[in-house]
């Protein structure tokens, strides 16, 4: 399997002023784009890998030849990592979660306020590179974070919803003001494909 860069589905400058359109330009353009590059030369010899899905290489790490386990790990987990960022984020979206997603939140962190405030400082607690997730089984929800492009799938859960804190996804606009960006985050969740995901692992 050839992977492709995914386009984005807003212009790059649609989610201004919360993320503006240079970073969003370099980010896709540039970061992802290197990402798949470097998955696909990583894979390019290995015929018995021409059918698998970036799912499968994510969730067998360990049973792939071990000459290619790290790359596939790296840009494996940036391709996939970005697709899904890029997936849950919108111009003008909702403000808040809707649909069974919003009562799950609720019945985990008691109201949206606790989910923001533990999200958020899971984002601040990683240190260095990385990525905050809220991860479910089932109804049960659970915020993580995992260093440079690890991610949840890694390890068998199952991701609904994603935050890129590698500076490189906010320095231009924010500097060393991550906390600022994580706010900035909450007004640009589509949360109506969050509750789609969410909705998909409940059968």
């Amino acid at each position: 399997m050839t992977f492709t860069l995914p386009a984005l589905p807003f212009s790059p400058d649609a989610l201004e002023p919360y993320i503006d359109k240079e970073t969003m330009q370099i980010h896709h353009g540039r970061h992802h784009q290197t990402y798949v590059d470097k998955l696909n030369e990583a894979i390019a010899n290995h015929t018995e890998l021409a059918d698998a899905s970036l799912e499968y290489l994510l969730q067998n790490l360990e049973t792939l030849p071990s000459s290619i386990q790290t790359p596939v790990r790296n840009n494996g987990g940036g391709h996939y990592n970005h697709s899904l960022f890029w997936e849950i984020l919108t111009p003008g979206g909702s403000n808040q979660p809707i649909g069974e997603v919003a009562n799950a939140i609720d019945a985990q962190f008691a109201n949206f306020e606790g989910f923001q405030n533990e999200f958020t400082k899971a984002a601040l607690a990683r240190f260095g590179s990385g990525w905050v997730w809220l991860v479910t089984d089932r109804d049960h929800l659970e915020i993580v974070h995992t260093p440079n492009q690890d991610n949840p799938l890694m390890a068998g859960k199952q991701v609904i919803l994603g935050l890129d804190v590698w500076e490189h996804a906010y320095y231009l606009r924010y500097q060393n003001k991550r906390p600022d960006y994580a706010a900035a985050f909450f007004q640009v969740i589509n949360w109506d494909i969050v509750n789609e995901k969410f909705k998909k692992l409940q059968g």
